[in-house]
């Protein structure tokens, strides 16, 4: 593990909040796929948080977040790297700098800007060639689908519904103009917020749910696997799966963050957690 240890030893049982987010890299400035939910230490359920008017954009997601203090851990799903291959071998710190530049322009967090930059290093349906040559997969997720409870995609993919890269580029953005500690890119301080990459699916998995949470028995039992309260009374007895997913995630990293071995994946050296990352949940 050589000096990734260090990155992932202190701090970890520490927080009293905990903040699940499914994010969105869709065009436009609202968008109902973007849900925040958060819980406090204990065995609470945790609560939607919504803006005024009820959809979130993604730079209103940034300024609540700026908002926050205290020992707080955010998960957010998206990814905060891409694959260490050609093009992609710096810091990712440095990354994230260079999509805020180049995608400025771009309204809302969006990161079309870097796109066009990059496109060579993108597929986008059938005119960039054969899909895996293009679909690298980072260390996280080949561990994640080694574990047999998912089919992560390549951040480098563009196309379909199962495509995380646009809402990576977002999340790089939203991560740059924040500033806090990110793990595994850097250490854990010993008090205040940190975020991380999450995948929402991940948590519902290890709760025995290989589908959608949609309706209120399901999101339930999820929750009861964590610790958490069922949800409470007058709750929808169905909602858009977005909200089931930020809702166990929250539950999900209460649950786990004080548990050493999600901090210490096996598969993190220094150098992956400096520019690939790691996804929190992913052992």
């Amino acid at each position: 593990m050589g000096a990734a240890t260090g990155r992932k030893a202190r701090g970890r049982v520490r927080f009293t909040r905990f903040v699940g987010i499914d994010w969105s890299g869709a065009i436009g400035s609202r968008h109902p796929s973007v849900q925040v939910a958060l819980c406090e230490a204990g065995s609470e359920a945790p609560q939607l948080v919504l803006p005024v008017g009820g959809v979130w954009s993604r730079s209103g997601v940034l300024e609540w977040l700026g908002g926050l203090s205290g020992d707080v851990l955010v998960g957010m799903d998206a990814g905060f790297g891409f694959a260490a291959v050609p093009g992609f071998l710096a810091p990712a710190r440095e990354l994230w700098a260079e999509v805020e530049a180049l995608a400025a322009g771009d309204a809302d967090l969006g990161g079309h800007g870097f796109i066009a930059h990059r496109r060579e290093a993108f597929w986008m349906g059938l005119a960039d060639g054969p899909r895996h040559l293009r679909a690298h997969l980072r260390v996280t997720e080949r561990v994640y689908a080694a574990s047999g409870l998912g089919t992560p995609t390549s951040n480098f993919v563009l196309l379909g519904a199962a495509q995380v890269g646009k809402a990576s580029l977002s999340a790089m953005r939203l991560l740059h103009r924040l500033g806090w500690p990110v793990w595994p890119f850097d250490p854990l301080p010993a008090h205040g917020p940190v975020i991380t990459e999450i995948y929402c699916q991940a948590f519902a998995r290890m709760a025995g749910n290989r589908g959608k949470l949609r309706d209120k028995p399901v999101l339930d039992a999820a929750l009861r696997h964590f610790g958490s309260a069922a949800l409470p009374e007058g709750f929808p007895a169905q909602f858009p799966d977005h909200v089931g997913d930020a809702l166990v995630t929250a539950a999900g990293l209460r649950a786990t963050a004080g548990q050493p071995h999600w901090w210490a994946p096996e598969a993190m050296t220094a150098g992956i957690a400096n520019v690939e990352g790691w996804t929190f949940g992913v052992t």
